[in-house]
């Protein structure tokens, strides 16, 4: 691998197959396709392969209780994939054929709920990280998942690779935990609306813990939008840098690339103070 580019293929698709098995398909058609462009990680949307969809039971939000007796629910809880399923197994199967990197994601089986997870895959096929949504939309049906407790961070390559989940990026600490276990690269699966503040916020994000941050959305009205921002935001000189890489349009469905110069990013982080004299102890509440 040139470790002057790091190449991430963003997916902005949006994944309704009837099963999770024709999901699976389309989710290997787009890491083919990421392979010829000679990209070194895919990145897929949030719960690409099951679909980011609740039984209907829950859009009233009633008490848990209520609804663990409810079929519908039972069934979607169920459906949740293990570590071992045989779709991610062909993920897995395939990244170590092309020799190329994943982000794949889905709804996963948690202690008693199913978790929003995402599961970083390696270029020899081996699950390399696996992340759970830690800010789960608890305002909505997502209350009906279990949270992850833990920011963790991988080597893929050469580059420390960590992922945060749609809403965690409205909280700062989930990438500043990520930046402080030695995150370069953080790798955003996405699913919401009204982009244009979160596309700002992910500018910060990136600027303020001096990482590279790259996000895939679904395409739609307000949606799409998947994007990347580098960290530098001025040059040697102290001249103002333009941070954004890349934005999808909205509408724009496929597969689009992006270039980091990890190099130009590493000697940033280098150069620059952003986060070197933080002072930790006078943030905790007395």
């Amino acid at each position: 691998m040139n470790t002057k580019r790091f190449r991430v293929a963003l997916v902005q698709y949006h994944a309704s197959g009837q099963s999770i098995g024709e999901n699976t398909e389309k989710a290997c058609e787009f890491i083919r396709q990421a392979a010829a462009e000679q990209a070194d990680m895919v990145l897929f949307t949030e719960c690409f392969l099951t679909t980011y969809q609740f039984p209907a039971i829950c859009e009233t939000l009633p008490p848990l209780e209520e609804i663990r007796r409810d079929p519908s629910f039972a069934a979607w809880r169920d459906a949740a994939i293990t570590d071992e399923d045989p779709h991610l197994a062909k993920i897995c199967a395939l990244a170590g054929q092309l020799q190329i990197g994943v982000v794949i994601t889905a709804f996963s089986r948690g202690r008693q709920l199913p978790r929003n997870t995402a599961w970083v895959i390696g270029r020899d096929g081996s699950i390399l990280l696996k992340y759970s949504k830690v800010h789960t939309c608890d305002f909505s049906d997502e209350q009906y998942l279990e949270s992850g407790d833990e920011f963790p961070v991988c080597t893929f390559d050469d580059v420390r690779v960590g992922v945060m989940i749609c809403y965690d990026r409205e909280y700062p600490e989930s990438a500043r935990q990520l930046m402080l276990g030695g995150a370069e690269l953080i790798l955003v699966p996405n699913d919401c609306q009204t982009m244009g503040p979160r596309l700002r916020e992910l500018s910060v994000r990136a600027m303020e813990n001096m990482v590279g941050i790259a996000m895939a959305n679904p395409p739609g009205e307000q949606m799409g939008c998947s994007c990347a921002y580098d960290p530098m935001v001025w040059d040697e000189d102290g001249l103002a840098l333009e941070n954004e890489k890349f934005v999808a349009a909205p509408h724009f469905e496929g597969l689009a690339c992006v270039d980091f110069d990890m190099e130009a990013i590493r000697q940033y982080r280098q150069r620059e103070d952003l986060g070197k004299y933080r002072k930790p102890m006078a943030y905790r509440r007395k």
